[in-house]
């Protein structure tokens, strides 16, 4: 591997080193996560990792790794996770893309889909749809905290912290501010490139999701040739979280096509 190397639970790509989540056996699955870092307890992971390996590096500044000095930008996510396709074995990697990472995927897929061999996004953000004094997408900065639990959760109460993850979150927070502050949580470009993926794509969409509703996940879906969309019932913008056992079904279904 010329761009990158695995490291146990790290994954080192063009110098950087990122911590790195693996569940499962099989073909490789790049998950590109969202707001936050992945749960190794989420119980998606076991389910999923019957259909292959995951593979979820932590963005830099997300979770335990570093963010080198001025790297703050989508674009420089997007290169990165270009760089990481090439370090992973085999000849065709599947992508997965939740929230904020499914705008990374989203990228990534329209630069290099001759890479990949599937691709699933998850509530994905990354388009404008609407004019531009309507908003699209929930502004999760300037909401009060009990709003966005709201909008991002079926059963709000479902999203119980404990102090340590607490303290990861607001980690993931600020790097995510640095992110996708300007133009906010999205790319004004990219949905005349996503007409540029040639590969089989499925769209899972939380019915209950207000940080980006399922008429937003429709419009996705139109700009990607010959996508399909998946709408879970009791989901909010996380059904791999909140309804594990439906998102895998559809999910490994997609995958075994």
């Amino acid at each position: 591997m010329t761009s990158g190397s695995m490291e146990g639970e790290r994954l080192r790509v063009h110098e950087i080193e990122l911590e790195a989540l693996r569940r499962g056996s099989g073909r490789p699955i790049l998950a590109v996560h969202g707001f936050d870092t992945i749960d190794p307890a989420a119980p998606f992971l076991d389910l999923l990792g019957r259909h292959g390996e995951i593979i979820a590096p932590s963005f830099p500044g997300f979770g335990q790794s570093p963010r080198p000095k001025d790297f703050d930008t989508v674009y420089d996510l997007v290169h990165l996770y270009l760089a990481a396709l090439h370090a992973l074995p085999g000849d065709k990697v599947t992508l997965l893309g939740f929230s904020f990472g499914g705008w990374v995927a989203a990228e990534v897929a329209a630069a290099c889909s001759h890479r990949l061999d599937k691709l699933v996004l998850v509530d994905p953000l990354g388009i404008k749809i609407s004019d531009r004094e309507t908003p699209d997408i929930l502004d999760i900065f300037n909401k009060s905290p009990d709003e966005v639990r709201q909008c991002r959760w079926h059963d709000p109460d479902y999203n119980a912290m404990s102090d340590e993850a607490l303290v990861v979150h607001a980690r993931n927070r600020e790097a995510l501010c640095l992110y996708a502050w300007r133009p906010y949580m999205y790319n004004p470009q990219l949905p005349r490139w996503l007409a540029q993926i040639s590969v089989p794509t499925l769209l899972v969409w939380g019915a209950s999701d207000r940080v980006v509703t399922p008429d937003y996940g429709r419009a996705y879906s139109r700009l990607i040739p010959g996508s399909h969309l998946a709408v879970i019932e009791g989901a909010g913008h996380h059904p791999e979280i909140e309804q594990p056992e439906a998102f895998v079904e559809r999910v490994a279904a997609f995958l075994e096509e």
